[in-house]
């Protein structure tokens, strides 16, 4: 691995002379997601494998080509699991390419994320090589390692733009003991309005998600908190009766298909729109209290509401002034015209501190550029 190492480093000496760009890439699922991908490839994929898994101490560190397929057969093991709940978004055929270093370069979590943390919470050390070669680490492989800026949460989501991620290391939790899952038939507002109801009470949620007409609502925990919660909020349980120590394996693969856009929502092969291939598919991140945004295009509702996925051909900066009224932000994920940016416009104050952050990192501007619009 060292050999790897070592290549890697010339590479971007070389690159950062000639300012040519280096487009750093792991399995290529979220390619998708961010500006367009240009220069040298460099093969993350091949800097592969699990370092250290210490599972009495909770504590996991891979390199950045590691497969999440490889890493959960590790936990599952152990009866432990990522928290934050990684999206692989390889298509059936290809789930396994997802890599780790990917999933915390984009910054991407699941269905568990409003309820147990998002993936930057989760990181407790990095090795990166910055844009002009250097092999740097920063944080470590304990629980309690940071003292100052904790520049390891900062590479989750700069989709590489600050650096190579090279080692990673995690917080992991044990599996809670039970999980069951809820159906409730309710409308768009009766729905934000019980999920942030729930949300403000001692209840073992990990999951909530609406479309259609019908919330769903996940339960993670002890075996009593689990049942207690049940029978308290009601609604039609997806999970078989007595079989509170493992969830049916209708609802895992439920929520599997919201985390990995399988969903007939995310497809776009639903009653609602027909399949379009390339249709735009947007990512609203608005105050969870915030009601129904009536946007007159096909919406699905996570996070208890704090996270809003919208697919049709909107104008962009109609729908950003909109969403940025309500104190949030909206991201063009998939699909699209990408000319009026990915990314919501960053703040005039913001600007001159990702500029001075990018140009400490990478100041030849070679890594993965453009992925950030203007980075």
């Amino acid at each position: 691995m060292q050999a790897f190492i070592n290549n890697l480093s010339q590479c971007i000496k070389d690159n950062a002379q000639k300012s040519a760009p280096v487009a750093v890439l792991g399995g290529g699922t979220k390619s998708f997601y961010g500006g367009n991908i240009v220069g040298e490839a460099v093969d993350m994929c091949l800097y592969a494998g699990i370092i250290e898994y210490e599972a009495k101490e909770l504590v996991l560190t891979v390199r950045a080509g590691t497969t999440l397929v490889e890493i959960e057969a590790a936990m599952d093991a152990e009866n432990q699991m990522l928290p934050f709940e990684p999206p692989h978004f390889g298509g059936a055929s290809d789930d396994a390419k997802a890599t780790i270093g990917g999933t915390v370069a984009a910054g991407l979590s699941g269905p568990r994320r409003a309820y147990a943390g998002s993936v930057r919470d989760f990181v407790l050390g990095t090795r990166i090589m910055n844009g002009r070669g250097e092999d740097l680490s920063f944080g470590g492989r304990v629980i309690k390692n940071v003292a100052g800026y904790d520049v390891s949460r900062l590479m989750a989501g700069a989709m590489g733009t600050l650096g190579v991620l090279l080692d990673l290391s995690f917080k992991v939790l044990p599996k809670p003991a039970a999980e069951v899952t809820l159906r409730f038939e309710l409308d768009e507002a009766e729905a934000i309005q019980r999920m942030n109801e729930w949300a403000g009470k001692p209840l073992p949620l990990s999951a909530t998600c609406w479309f259609d007409n019908t919330l769903w609502v996940r339960l993670s925990g002890a075996v009593s908190g689990v049942k207690a919660a049940q029978e308290k909020m009601g609604g039609e349980c997806l999970s078989p009766a007595g079989a509170l120590h493992r969830e049916s394996q209708h609802a895992s693969a439920f929520w599997a298909s919201c985390r990995d856009h399988r969903h007939a929502f995310f497809q776009g092969n639903d009653d609602h729109v027909p399949l379009l291939p390339h249709q735009p598919l947007w990512r609203l991140s608005v105050p969870a209290t915030t009601p129904p945004l009536k946007l007159d295009s096909p919406q699905f509702i996570e996070w208890g509401g704090a996270l809003r996925w919208v697919r049709g051909n909107l104008d962009a900066k109609a729908l950003r002034a909109k969403v940025e009224s309500v104190g949030g932000h909206a991201i063009l994920f998939r699909g699209g015209d990408k000319s009026a940016g990915v990314f919501h416009p960053l703040q005039a104050t913001l600007v001159p501190i990702h500029r001075h952050l990018k140009a400490a990192f990478d100041p030849a501007n070679i890594l993965n550029r453009g992925r950030l619009d203007n980075f």
